[in-house]
């Protein structure tokens, strides 16, 4: 069960454990119950925004027209590397020559947008890698910047954007692309 809330105090017991007590904004009565005395997984982090639905599906309608107006065409996705390697966040690290290969399929598993990119020798045996995150895990800026570099490459083509009043206003009220 997935749910928002504050973290409100922390104590540590005599033997050294540590008792942290979350203010939850959902009713867990029953799955407590369910649960209690029980091994649990936690994860706690700050709650950020998520990306819409919309807001993918907007990035991949984008990336299709792109994709269109070249010639040949360009498949979505190829844009959509395109994209994540002109403004999303990465990795770089080096990595030996000999796990290039390895480290590039383990990579770009993940997913369309999670791209393996050799940049530059880094001394002997070794490349300097730029390791793309795939949007499936960006934040409501790093998904607004990414949108907002797909609709100027769609203006710089001279593409249309057509959008309904709906789809103008979320784009600036949610993301801030005017």
């Amino acid at each position: 069960m997935k749910m928002t809330g504050n973290l409100k105090d922390l104590t540590v017991n005599r033997d050294g454990t540590q008792n942290i007590t979350v203010t939850v904004n959902t009713d867990f009565a029953a799955a407590f119950d369910s649960l209690k005395d029980k091994p649990v997984s936690v994860e706690i982090k700050k709650a950020q925004k998520s990306r819409s639905l919309y807001a993918n599906n907007f990035c991949w309608a984008l990336c299709t027209e792109i994709g269109r107006a070249f010639k040949p065409p360009l498949s979505k996705h190829e844009v959509y590397r395109m994209a994540i390697v002109a403004v999303g966040p990465y990795l770089q690290t080096p990595v030996s020559v000999w796990d290039l290969e390895n480290v590039k399929r383990r990579w770009e598993s993940n997913g369309d947008g999670w791209v393996f990119e050799v940049v530059d020798n880094d001394g002997p045996g070794h490349k300097l890698c730029h390791l793309h995150f795939g949007s499936s895990t960006y934040n409501v800026e790093e998904m607004r910047i990414l949108i907002e570099w797909l609709m100027d490459q769609c203006l710089q083509m001279e593409l249309p954007v057509s959008l309904s009043k709906e789809q103008e206003k979320e784009l600036v009220e949610r993301w801030g692309i005017k």
